[in-house]
């Protein structure tokens, strides 16, 4: 099962962005009771976790992102969103999704490139 990110794109500095994670194929009743998180990983760097949210909606962050990054989900949908406000240049990663911690394959993830 591959989870699909989604929402990544080119912004200026000080922007947002909206990313998407679906995971259409796995049932609701798989998907719900998961952990999951966002992580992100920049060109030479190891892949990093930035947030968390357990299935009963606890959330934690990085400190890199604490304040300006936002984890939900919508179990319904399958769903998990990362809202990232005031985006800055060190930002700029190829975003993924997965459990927490990680253990379904690693999709393509989704290109988030933040110009000065």
């Amino acid at each position: 099962v591959q989870l699909q990110a989604s929402g990544g794109g080119l912004v200026q500095a000080g922007g947002s962005l909206r990313l998407s994670c679906a995971a259409s194929r796995m049932i609701f009743s798989v998907f719900a009771p998961y952990d999951m998180a966002w992580y992100r990983q920049a060109p030479g760097k190891e892949r990093e976790s930035v947030a968390s949210i357990t299935s009963g909606g606890v959330t934690d962050y990085s400190d890199s992102v604490k304040g300006r990054f936002t984890i939900s989900r919508n179990n319904s949908r399958k769903t998990v969103y990362l809202q990232m406000n005031s985006l800055r240049s060190d930002d700029t990663s190829v975003y993924y999704c997965n459990t927490d911690p990680p253990s379904l394959t690693w999709g393509q993830g989704t290109q988030v490139t933040v110009s000065s």
